[in-house]
């Protein structure tokens, strides 16, 4: 750990950060009597800003600068990591002027860890009926089920879009749910600003896409709740939450509403569909004042990015499957080219179980 440590130190002395010669030594008096060390502001601070532009999926890299922290190393509960989430829930909402932000809570020591359980901060339940159909989002069938065997019940009657309680595992601690205040959820009904049928579809999906169940590991340090929350690109939406198939599964519903014969795919019946559902979702977003980016915007400022970092020596790490957008991909610039898959630390891991 404490040679680890020193390497970030040194990382960051590297990208220009003011490090007194005292830290290093610091943090080696507290890694010889504790076994381990807390981060100052700072150092986290740099730890976000590095791992999202380290983060090899994602394509809104150019604003890695612009991240701000909340530092949870304190947290003593489960229901103190929760409160910090819902604080970082309403800052980075930001009345929807979206901040980017990242929250820090206690470093796993050896086989005790923080854990949030949910993939995201705030996702939608899928409710399993006994028809074997799901009502909501399917993609998280099995969680909603535990949150139901915690205890959890909705306030109102099941719908399809009903926030989902976070889960929670503290050290010492029973596996717990927690609430999310309403007010902490910013919600955009989808409509479309020339058909007027859209909405009656009573589609919406919340503003904050905050992603909970990555491991940042930096300085010898694995931080094993690490919430990260930017803005959406459109696509996230449109494409993938409402359009995949085994999620809401919207198109062939689209279709019909616009009069398209969906009984032969020459007809591309799903490509006009998803156009009008991506062309919604950004409509709305932009018409309630919400942060939002569109795919060709996205994939123009990420080659600005992959520029800005080369007049500084660094390669940008890239996943190009994760990169180029689910729809008109060969349209965007990041389509036609090729991205270095190296490594680089410090870097969002999978969750270990």
């Amino acid at each position: 750990m404490l040679a680890e440590a020193h390497v970030y130190l040194d990382q960051l002395r590297s990208e220009g950060v003011d490090i007194p010669d005292s830290r290093y030594s610091e943090i080696s008096s507290e890694i010889h009597s504790s076994g381990s060390y807390r981060m100052n502001q700072l150092e986290l601070l740099w730890a976000a800003k590095l791992a999202w532009r380290n983060s090899e999926k994602c394509i809104g890299r150019l604003h890695w600068e612009n991240i701000e922290i909340i530092d949870g190393q304190s947290a003593k509960s489960a229901s103190d990591v929760f409160q910090l989430c819902v604080e970082h829930l309403r800052h980075s909402t930001n009345s929807g002027h979206i901040q980017p932000m990242m929250s820090f809570f206690p470093p796993s020591k050896g086989r005790e860890k923080v854990r949030i359980v949910n993939s995201q901060l705030i996702r939608y339940a899928g409710y399993k009926l006994t028809d074997g159909q799901i009502l909501g989002d399917p993609s998280q069938t099995k969680i909603t089920q535990l949150a139901l065997d915690l205890g959890w019940r909705p306030s109102k009657a099941k719908t399809q879009f009903d926030t989902l309680p976070l889960i929670i595992q503290f050290p010492g601690e029973p596996l717990q749910f927690f609430e999310i205040p309403s007010d902490a959820v910013l919600e955009v009904p989808i409509r479309h600003r020339e058909l007027e049928w859209f909405s009656d579809l009573e589609l919406k999906w919340h503003a904050l896409p905050a992603v909970s169940d990555r491991t940042l590991e930096v300085g010898g340090l694995c931080f094993t709740a690490a919430p990260f929350s930017g803005f959406y690109m459109g696509t996230e939406i449109g494409a993938r939450n409402f359009g995949d198939i085994d999620r809401y599964n919207m198109l062939p519903i689209i279709a019909e509403k616009m009069g398209l014969d969906t009984r032969k795919s020459d007809s591309l019946w799903q490509d006009r569909a998803i156009i009008e559902l991506n062309s919604a979702v950004l409509f709305s977003f932009r018409a309630d004042g919400v942060t939002i980016i569109d795919h060709h915007t996205a994939s123009r400022q990420f080659i600005k990015h992959i520029e800005n970092e080369k007049t500084k020596g660094r390669e940008t790490p890239g996943n190009w499957s994760w990169l180029v957008p689910p729809i008109s991909g060969s349209t965007c610039p990041v389509y036609h080219r090729s991205y270095t898959k190296e490594k680089l630390c410090p870097f969002f891991a999978k969750q270990s179980s």
